[in-house]
């Protein structure tokens, strides 16, 4: 959601809206043509996903535009505006704006673009992918996709990561499992089944790697496993049902290809995934590399800690995790200063030197903050929250339209703050009787 106020957000809204028009030779992918267009292509493809309120993408584009061009006819060059289409970017694993991909001979692996922003450096790692996809069909190892499909064969012979589950095995693996398990129970002679074995195979091995293991994709024979087909009412084939622990099992009833599968795998992950990181703003690189990768950063000023003492600070620090994790799909920045440590900044937000602890959510690409005005407990961040998830609530320009000065800090060291040491003022060698009656 945009960080816009009152009447002007239509407007806003269709400023920022995409970065490529049909003009460009840069081809807008979605969810709708992305199959279509990269996975089942021959082609190499060059993909960013971004975000139109990211200033990082925003200074990409014409760079991207000019590698496009130049690029035409020999590599695709496509975009992605995962803001809009985020099940997409989730897919995908993108974390954050711009991510480049390139997908080559085999489009189930794509490779992370790490070269430079240039449109130079953008062509010349399209062709160096482009040649050894090249060299790679020359020595027979094309591995990958044929007229744009892979054979049957190809496809349903690599289930090495799809775990076959038994009656005597479900128990000890799922049941108490602290990961989510999507199960599919299915019969061999279905020919359901049969057309949807690739794709589950498929899915299993990319959600393995985007979830580092924590979904896993499994498959139950309910021909031979009848104790498991009771237990579960299975009476049509595939059945495909999600575990997670402590929960009754929910039936999946979302698409049947691969992207779909992987899309709700991630979907469930991202439920369980730990909440966005707590960072203390000790230098200005904090500060920046959190505000430009996220559309908002939530920065709170807690008090001294000789005010408060280490467990009064991380009460405070408890309350901002819990509310990290009830909002962490949103892809907000966390930060946190003690007061007085960062006095430009404070002042830069309409903090400034009292009222702690404070809080404020700002748009670093508008340079816009709002402030919150409700107490400092997980009831009033939460409706402060709340407010800016869609899009309401009184916000005020940066102090000076961009961040101040940030000086760099020691972290905090976890413990009670301590006054500084006074030397001891000795008087034990003073007569105060030789001290002459009139001077004091």
């Amino acid at each position: 959601l945009l960080f816009i106020v009152g009447t002007v957000s239509c407007t806003l809204f269709l400023a920022v809206n995409g970065l490529y028009s049909s003009s460009d030779d840069v081809i807008e992918l979605t969810p709708t043509n992305f199959n279509k267009e990269v996975i089942q292509s021959e082609s190499l493809w060059l993909v960013e996903f971004y975000a139109p309120w990211c200033g990082h993408c925003q200074r990409l584009t014409p760079e991207w535009k000019k590698a496009a061009t130049a690029l035409k006819g020999v590599v695709k060059v496509g975009a992605v505006d995962a803001d809009k289409h985020q099940s997409l970017g989730g897919q995908y694993g993108v974390r954050g704006f711009p991510t480049i991909k390139i997908f080559g001979a085999n489009k189930n692996k794509a490779e992370d673009y790490q070269g430079g922003r240039t449109s130079d450096a953008i062509v010349d790692a399209a062709l160096s992918a482009l040649r050894s996809l090249v060299k790679e069909r020359l020595s027979g190892r094309s591995g990958g996709y044929s007229s744009g499909k892979q054979s049957r064969e190809s496809r349903s012979g690599d289930k090495k990561d799809v775990i076959e589950l038994t009656d005597d095995s479900f128990d000890k693996n799922v049941i108490n499992s602290d990961d989510v398990w999507m199960v599919e129970f299915y019969a061999p002679w279905c020919g359901h089944c049969k057309n949807l074995e690739p794709e589950w195979a498929a899915a299993a091995t990319e959600v393995k790697e985007q979830t580092k293991g924590k979904v896993k994709l499994a498959a139950v024979d309910a021909t031979v496993n009848q104790m498991l087909a009771g237990r579960y009412g299975i009476r049509g084939f595939p059945t495909i049902k999600i575990f997670q622990k402590g929960e009754d099992p929910v039936d999946y009833d979302g698409g049947r290809t691969r992207s779909d599968i992987i899309a709700r795998a991630l979907d469930l992950f991202s439920d369980n995934a730990p909440p966005p990181e707590l960072l203390e703003i000790i230098s200005e690189d904090v500060l920046k590399s959190t505000c430009d990768a996220h559309q908002l950063c939530i920065i709170s000023v807690l008090p001294h800690i000789l005010d408060t003492g280490a467990s009064g600070r991380n009460s405070y620090l408890d309350v901002m995790l819990k509310m990290a994790e009830k909002y962490k799909k949103k892809m907000w920045g966390w930060l946190w200063t003690e007061a007085g440590a960062q006095s430009d900044l404070e002042s830069s937000l309409g903090i400034g030197g009292f009222g702690y602890p404070a809080m404020a959510a700002v748009n670093a690409r508008k340079m816009k903050f709002a402030l919150l005005k409700g107490s400092f407990s997980e009831q009033g961040i939460n409706e402060f929250l709340r407010e800016l998830s869609v899009g309401r609530g009184s916000t005020a320009p940066v102090g000076g339209g961009a961040f101040p000065k940030i000086h760099s800090v020691e972290p905090w060291d976890g413990k009670d703050g301590e006054l500084p040491v006074e030397d001891d003022i000795d008087l034990s060698d003073v007569n105060l009787d030789d001290w002459d009656k009139d001077e004091l």
